[in-house]
């Protein structure tokens, strides 16, 4: 994959994260960034249009309610020349962020290689796969999908190598 022209398609949020407590950086921006750093990938950060609040309580509260509306602040655009898209998120209600869906729902995914990569502190991979390839038509969703727990993110960089 390494030789692909690649994009990684990522959300994640800082401040107050279950099992991790305040963090500046979000668990899944640590592994999009050695994704990129391995790949050479662009890379496209889905950011809400709302910001959540910092509070972990009240932000899993506001996500819930975002399940088929979440607003972004920015559109992707054209990805016909990638070949390989990385879709990653933290597991928001047993899938991706809510936000990850508007950002991917209306692109041309014909003849892309997806592969999927979670964070969470227990849930795994949940539904993600099963609703990438939902969404995401046309393209090869590749089934070797990783899930990174979120309070080993910071130190996953041998374990995104070797997946890669």
């Amino acid at each position: 994959m390494k030789d692909k022209k690649s994009l990684i398609i990522y959300f994640s949020r800082a401040d107050e994260n279950y099992a991790v407590g305040y963090i500046d950086k979000g668990n899944t921006e640590y592994v999009a960034e050695y994704v990129r750093d391995l790949t050479g990938a662009d890379m496209f950060k889905v950011e809400p249009l709302i910001p959540y609040a910092k509070d972990y309580d009240t932000c899993i509260k506001e996500a819930k309610m975002r399940i088929g509306n979440a607003p972004i602040k920015e559109e992707i655009g054209d990805i016909s020349t990638y070949e390989v898209i990385y879709i990653m998120s933290p597991i928001y209600w047993g899938t991706y962020a809510p936000e990850v869906e508007t950002a991917i729902k209306d692109l041309d995914f014909t003849n892309k290689i997806i592969r999927v990569v979670t964070t969470h502190e227990g849930s795994g991979l949940a539904n993600v796969v099963d609703d990438v390839k939902r969404i995401c038509k046309g393209a090869n969703v590749l089934d070797d999908a990783i899930a990174i727990k979120g309070t080993e993110a910071k130190n996953s960089k041998t374990k995104i190598e070797s997946w890669i």
